[in-house]
């Protein structure tokens, strides 16, 4: 029987991956009129962070790299398959995914390379006695306990020396200073990739980027149900009922810079991705440096309701540590194959695989990743991409004496070509290069050490029309700066707040399963 909803409206706070999934499941699983959902974003694109832009003259971009996986993303592959393809509508987008990955599977040869430019045998993963014990303590220690307790709270010097740090750390981007909460949840979601890290074989892959390769079909789908796209409006605060529960009268907007206020029923409902970890983002250029910005519009919002009502988090453990949770990012151009054709031979990597390469000892702790081309849809045949960041952008270079974060495009090169030691090449390889930084303050602002109540609940306690989805609400169990987070939260909050009786796709539980304990466990000891 199809349900009646009147002149109810939703209302999304921001034009993500979050709100875009949180809309298809209104007009998929709730016969919700796609013309009642209304997505508002600051922006005049839609996608958040999961972008990808620019042309083959003026060079592309991509601030980061997305890193998909077919055992735990249970509720993302549930809507892809609902996702027509824009290439090939009889396809879902799910099913365009597995056909390019199984076509071009993920299988890293060169995973960490030393400081003379040498691929390191990485079967080992380096551990001691000590950092088994250790990391079995973090596994069975429950949350409650931890607190705001950091990784290198719980492990010894030794740990962050060991190949499973640098090739665990660099795949999902953690530093020895974030939240030991959040390793030990990455540790049991993601123990069935332990036994496989140092190939990065569990990776799964997009034919394009993940704008050009997920955002756009899910913007055509809400487009075709009706939903509405308003973008260049920013959401500045929202006002609530008088009284102790939360019930949103009022939302707060900017159109362009001018003022205005939209009014809000108690019959509506209004989910609002709250933070952002690419906010505040910079780009520089071949001659220019990135700026390192501060709070915008994302972060001050949920300031501003949090301050209002108790149960809507604490902010401030997250977008006030900018020297904890910043990086920098670079999207590399070429107008030819040189570089690509050097990387294959010295990676053994067939060029375009999308394995990961660390230089383990660069005191950036650069990574760059070659995809397969063309990874843009507007990409031409002769020219290539490809993307890389360093973890530590505030420590000077080993071939460029400045700091990461203090040099232009072609400086960034520079250090690149001097890890990789192609000097010879040098000249070739800059010819046609174009590599733009991206300063990203917030990046991994989701890693920071958290009490459990600085997230809100996707729905807070007495909430009766308003969520949070995104990366800074609480999902049990669940690992932040990852797609299916957003996905799962947004699932919740429609869920939830409509008062459908549907089941959401659990979280799979690998480690309960006696073969994949007993893989992890003679992984721990190689």
């Amino acid at each position: 029987m199809k349900k009646e909803y009147g002149n109810k409206q939703v209302y999304f706070v921001g034009g993500g991956i979050a709100s875009l999934a949180g809309a298809a499941y209104l007009v998929r699983d709730c016969d919700f009129p796609g013309q009642n959902i209304h997505i508002i974003e600051e922006m005049k694109i839609l996608g958040g962070s999961n972008d990808g832009a620019g042309d083959a003259e003026h060079g592309y971009v991509i601030r980061g790299g997305r890193m998909l996986n077919d055992e735990t993303y249970e509720n993302t592959w549930d809507l892809l398959m609902s996702i027509p393809s824009l290439d090939h509508p009889e396809k879902s987008v799910r099913e365009e995914i597995i056909e390019f990955d199984t076509a071009n599977p993920t299988h890293a040869n060169a995973r960490l390379v030393n400081r003379n430019g040498e691929v390191e045998d990485v079967l080992s993963m380096g551990f001691d006695m000590a950092d088994r014990l250790a990391m079995g303590k973090l596994i069975i220690t429950p949350e409650e306990k931890m607190g705001k307790a950091r990784i290198n709270d719980w492990f010894g010097p030794h740990f962050f020396t060991t190949n499973f740090w640098y090739m665990w750390a660099t795949t999902f981007a953690f530093q020895p200073w974030h939240s030991a909460v959040e390793l030990k949840r990455y540790m049991i979601r993601f123990v069935h990739e332990f036994p496989r890290i140092q190939t990065l074989e569990g990776v799964t892959r997009t034919p394009y980027n993940q704008y050009d390769s997920i955002i756009l079909p899910m913007h055509k789908y809400l487009e075709g149900f009706g939903v509405d796209f308003t973008l260049k409006c920013t959401v500045t605060d929202l006002q609530f009922k008088d009284g102790d529960g939360i019930t949103v009268t009022q939302m707060n907007v900017l159109r362009q810079g001018v003022p205005d206020v939209i009014n809000i029923s108690e019959d509506d409902i209004v989910i609002v991705t709250n933070g952002s970890m690419t906010e505040g983002s910079s780009l520089g250029s071949m001659t220019s440096v990135p700026r390192l910005n501060g709070k915008g519009s994302s972060w001050k919002l949920w300031e501003n309701i949090a301050a209002k009502k108790p149960g809507l988090g604490n902010p401030s453990s997250f977008d006030d540590h900018i020297d904890g949770s910043k990086w920098e990012s670079f999207t590399v151009t070429f107008q030819d194959s040189k570089f690509f054709d050097l990387m294959e031979k010295f990676t053994r990597n067939r060029a375009g695989t999308g394995a990961l390469v660390t230089f383990k000892d660069s005191s950036w702790l650069m990574s760059v990743v070659l995809a397969f081309q063309p990874h843009f849809r507007n990409q031409p045949e002769h020219v290539k991409v490809f993307w890389g960041y360093g973890l530590y952008p505030d420590n000077v270079g080993d071939f460029v004496k400045k700091k990461m974060s203090e040099c232009t495009g072609e400086e960034i090169m520079e250090e690149l070509i001097g890890h990789l030691h192609f000097e010879e090449h040098k000249d070739e390889i800059m010819a046609t290069a174009n590599c733009i930084p991206c300063m990203m303050p917030y990046i991994t602002s989701q890693f920071m050490p958290r009490l459990n109540s600085d997230r809100p609940k996707v729905v807070p306690e007495g909430s009766t029309n308003l969520a949070f989805v995104g990366q800074y609400c609480e999902i049990p169990d669940d690992v932040v700066f990852t797609e299916e987070y957003s996905i799962r939260a947004a699932r919740t909050a429609v869920y939830t707040l409509l008062g459908i009786n549907r089941p959401i796709e659990p979280i799979n539980q690998h480690q309960y399963d006696v073969r994949t304990l007993f893989t992890s466990f003679i992984t721990s000891f190689r």
